[in-house]
């Protein structure tokens, strides 16, 4: 029991005499740095706030959210860190529905009922898998991919009863480091050896980095046959689908996806911005509601929830309703950052489809105007108010919209629907004129950080291109660029603490955006190189 002295861990569950009983449980295992969550919500305020060693998660929890949803949102939005171990309290009804639908598993499963000793030795087993994987843990969250890899590799040979989760971890790091034909044999081999579901996801997911969609296409459809509670399968083969254009088969995928996990905000939000985009108003509705009601008391709430919806009901040409939709994202979202924005655009769609031309000529300003301060505001978004320009004379208003949404595409794909805007308008030559303006913007962006570094001016390179990622967060040019400048600012003037962690968050958002970048090693490689000279890499025992 003295192993788990000093260890913090987090209680969720809704009712408060089960919460009261886990906290004796713990006790009695040795714990006394408890806290208790009764909800989602409160829970992700808590992680936001402190590191917990461990989470002890009921499934069933209340407003909609299931434990393995909250873990997905607290993975996905990097709450908890890789050594966090994460205990799932679940009835044994439950038990064959949780595991088999997940792709991100818990630490471990608890079934209820158990006891002190059956906790603690749950707890146990898990702190000391934990021990084992904490040198491949701390490399990773230090940037250290390559290092974690062979850190893997050491450490199956001397646990070799954990191989299958060092191989899965090796296969997970090659996918992250943009390398599928690296990770594509691991995973052939752990299926091979024991057929695991989640290996042969990891394998489609190799085929779709690689553009080998239909390859991919089959592996998922089989795994979504033979399991129908695999929801991360169903999400990856609507991906898939609508990577080869196929949109009606992908909104037909996630509804069978959502049709299993009906509560994960994620995913409805993604079969109504899939429905809409297919005509299927019918359904964008239902599904969008259900998102703006489930997530507007969420942490994780978005006003562009209840534009979709507004957008949703203008085509459907009910004004009336879309106007309410407007009031309550002017009373339930007041104050957030992209609230003014959206209001403003989605109004200008309710007045564009009644005819009163001064509302919407006021609208459009205002949320011309309101876009200035917005943060982080889907293209999406800004493409539907310069539609909206476009058809009410503003075309300058539109265009500035527009310019900043091309200068920010990351791939071809998101420039060809950028010029689908001006093409429905009649203005194909405006849009390629400001799409040649914006490519040639980013060139000499780019260039001018590169000639600073050149002429020795390292900190005004970095300058430059930080300014840039701010304008153009989702160019993986610019991305990249900057990431180059602040590694040659390291290199040449000196550690910093500051920008050491800013370097690992732009080389992280380049896989992100460009995993399959050639250039990817050498940045990783001048990264590492940097590490060593000041020393700064983790030591392993």
């Amino acid at each position: 029991m003295n192993g788990l002295d000093g260890l913090t861990a987090l209680i969720i569950e809704p009712h408060a005499g089960m919460r009261a009983s886990l906290h004796n449980m713990l006790n009695l295992c040795g714990l006394t740095k408890i806290d208790h969550a009764s909800n989602s919500n409160t829970a992700v305020k808590q992680v936001g706030l402190k590191v917990y060693d461990m989470i002890m998660c009921e499934y069933d929890l209340d407003g909609g959210q299931d434990g393995q949803q909250l873990l997905e949102d607290l993975r996905h939005h990097k709450l908890i860190g890789l050594a966090t171990m994460f205990f799932m309290v679940t009835a044994e009804g439950n038990h064959g529905k949780v595991v088999s639908a997940a792709e991100l598993a818990p630490t471990d499963y608890i079934l209820k009922p158990f006891t002190a000793d059956r906790l603690l030795e749950r707890i146990a087993r898990g702190l000391e898998k934990r021990t084992v994987f904490m040198p491949v843990f701390e490399l990773m969250e230090a940037g250290q991919q390559r290092e974690a890899i062979d850190a893997c590799i050491e450490g199956m040979k001397n646990n070799p009863r954990y191989s299958i989760d060092f191989l899965r971890l090796r296969a997970e790091l090659h996918m992250f480091l943009g390398e599928p034909d690296q990770a594509e044999p691991i995973y052939k081999q752990l299926y091979e050896a024991k057929t695991i579901a989640w290996a042969r996801l990891g394998l489609a997911k190799t085929l779709f980095m690689r553009d080998r969609f239909m390859e991919a296409q089959s592996i998922l459809e089989e795994l979504v046959d033979s399991n129908k509670n695999f929801v991360d399968a169903y999400d990856w083969l609507a991906k898939t689908h609508a990577a080869v254009g196929d949109m009606q088969k992908s909104q037909e995928v996630l509804e069978g996806a959502v049709s299993v996990s009906p509560h994960a905000v994620r995913r409805l939000r993604k079969l109504g911005e899939t429905a809409l985009e297919t005509g299927d108003v019918d359904t964008a509705e239902k599904t969008l509601k259900q998102v703006v009601s489930k997530a507007k008391y969420s942490e994780f709430r978005d006003p562009e929830d209840h534009v979709k919806l507004v957008q949703t009901l203008v085509k459907k040409g009910d004004p009336v309703q879309a106007a309410a939709v407007i009031r309550d994202l002017d009373r339930s979202m007041g104050g957030l950052k992209n609230t003014t924005a959206c209001s403003a655009i989605s109004s200008a769609m309710v007045h564009e489809y009644t005819g009163n031309e001064q509302r919407l000529n006021e609208a459009l300003g205002q949320a011309l105007s309101a876009l200035k301060d917005a943060v982080g505001l889907s293209d999406n978004v800004k493409m539907e108010l310069a539609r909206n320009c476009l058809s009410n004379n503003m075309e300058e208003g539109a265009s500035d919209v527009m310019r900043e949404v091309m200068r920010n595409a990351p791939n071809n794909a998101a420039m060809a629907k950028a010029m689908a805007v001006f093409e429905k308008a009649g203005k194909s030559d405006l849009g390629s004129q400001l799409a040649q303006q914006s490519r040639q913007e980013v060139v000499d962006l780019v260039a001018s950080g590169a000639n600073k570094a050149k002429a020795g001016d390292f900190r005004g390179a970095v300058q430059l291109m930080v300014e840039a990622v701010n304008k153009l967060p989702d160019n993986p040019q610019v991305v990249f660029n900057a990431a180059v400048a602040v590694l040659k600012c390291l290199e040449n003037v000196g550690w910093d603490e500051r920008l050491g962690s800013y370097a690992l968050n732009l080389i992280d958002t380049v896989r992100r955006l460009d995993p399959t970048n050639p250039k990817l090693n050498a940045l990783s490689g001048l990264h590492q190189q940097i590490l060593k000279k000041y020393n700064k890499g983790v030591k392993r025992a």
